[in-house]
C-alpha cells in the first residue's frame, strides 16, 4: 500500500483501462498473473480499478482516491466468508474509521457506492472472490477478419451536416449532465444537512424528554438555522454556476443552428426523373408559344 500515492492514482486514471489496470497492479506490488486462468485476481483488480473511476468521478482529491482503493481492498478482505449482516456492520465501522480521511459529502458518496454495488451484489462477490473453484479451461486463439457492413446509401449524410449534428448532440448531452449533477448535489446536500441536524440534536443536555430552558433552546435553534443557511448557500452558489453553464450551452446551440450547413440538393435520377424533366420542358415551350401569338 505504500505505493498508492496521489501521483500514482492520477497516472492510473490518465491511462486507458488496460494500461491503467496494469499500472495499478504494479502499485499494489502484485506479481504478474494470467487474466484468463486467474479470473479471481482479475476481478479483484477490476473492482479496485472501478473504485478509482468512481472516486475521480465524484471529485475526490487524488490523495483521497488512494484512500478509497485502500478502503476497498480492506473491506473485501475483512468481509470474506461473512454473512451480509456482518458485512453491513463491517462497512459501517470502516466508514467511521475513515471519517478523518474524507469530508461528509465524500463519505456519504462512498457509503452509497458500496451499498449500491458491494452490498447489493454481496452473494456474487462472496462466490467469486471467497470460494476456490476448479478451473478446466481450454484456450484457442482464432482470428477472424470480416469486412465492415456498409450502411444503406439512403441513410448517408453530407459530412458537414453530420458534423453539425454531432456538435449539437454533444451540447445537448453536456446540458443533461449539468442538470443531473445538480440533482445529485441536491440529494447529497440534503443528506449532509440531515446528518448535521441529527448531530446537533444528539448533543442536547439532560434527558431526552427534559424541558429545555430558554438559553438552550435559542442555541439549538441558532445552530439548526446556521446549518440550513450554509447548505442553502452552497446549493445556491452551485445552481447559479450551473445556470450560467446551461445558458452558455444554449447560446452555443443557437449559434450553431444559425450557421447550420445547407445540405446539397439531391439530383433527379432515373428514367422517371428524366421523363418528368422532359414533360416540364415541353410545357414551358408551349406556354411561351401561346404567349407570342
Amino acid at each position: 500500500m505504500a505505493l498508492l500515492t496521489a501521483q500514482g492514482m492520477e497516472r492510473v486514471f490518465q491511462l486507458q483501462k488496460p494500461e491503467g489496470r496494469e499500472h495499478l497492479r504494479r502499485l499494489l506490488n502484485w506479481e504478474e498473473f494470467d487474466e484468463v486462468r486467474d479470473s479471481r485476481r482479475s476481478i479483484l483488480l477490476d473492482t479496485l480499478y472501478e473504485s478509482i473511476i468512481f472516486a475521480v468521478g465524484k471529485g475526490f482529491p487524488w490523495r483521497e482516491v488512494a484512500q478509497v482503493v485502500k478502503f476497498t481492498e480492506e473491506l473485501l478482505k475483512e468481509t470474506k466468508g461473512c454473512s451480509i449482516t456482518e458485512a453491513v456492520t463491517i462497512l459501517g465501522n470502516k466508514l467511521r474509521d475513515y471519517q478523518g480521511q474524507f469530508n461528509t459529502t465524500h463519505l456519504l458518496a462512498l457509503c452509497d457506492y458500496f451499498h449500491n454495488t458491494f452490498i447489493r451484489h454481496y452473494k456474487l462477490y462472496q462466490y467469486v472472490l471467497g470460494q476456490d473453484r476448479d478451473v478446466n479451461l481450454t484456450v484457442t486463439n482464432l482470428e477472424v477478419c470480416t469486412p465492415p457492413q456498409p450502411l444503406p446509401l439512403a441513410e448517408g449524410k453530407d459530412r458537414e451536416v453530420w458534423k453539425h449534428e454531432q456538435q449539437l448532440e454533444g451540447l445537448s448531452t453536456a446540458e443533461v449532465q449539468k442538470r443531473t449533477n445538480m440533482l445529485l448535489l441536491k440529494g447529497a446536500l440534503r443528506l449532509e444537512q440531515q446528518h448535521l441536524l441529527r448531530e446537533t440534536f444528539s448533543r442536547l443536555p439532560g434527558q431526552q424528554h427534559q424541558t429545555l430552558n430558554r438559553e438552550e433552546l435559542e442555541k439549538l435553534i441558532n445552530e439548526a438555522i446556521h446549518i440550513q443557511i450554509e447548505c442553502l448557500k452552497e446549493l445556491l452558489q452551485y445552481e447559479i454556476q450551473i445556470t450560467f453553464d446551461i445558458l452558455d450551452l444554449k447560446l452555443q446551440k443557437k449559434t450553431l443552428n444559425l450557421n447550420a450547413p445547407i445540405p446539397p440538393l439531391v439530383p433527379i435520377a432515373g428514367q422517371s426523373g428524366q421523363d418528368e424533366a422532359l414533360k416540364l420542358s415541353k410545357t414551358n415551350k408551349g406556354k411561351k408559344a401561346k404567349a407570342k401569338k
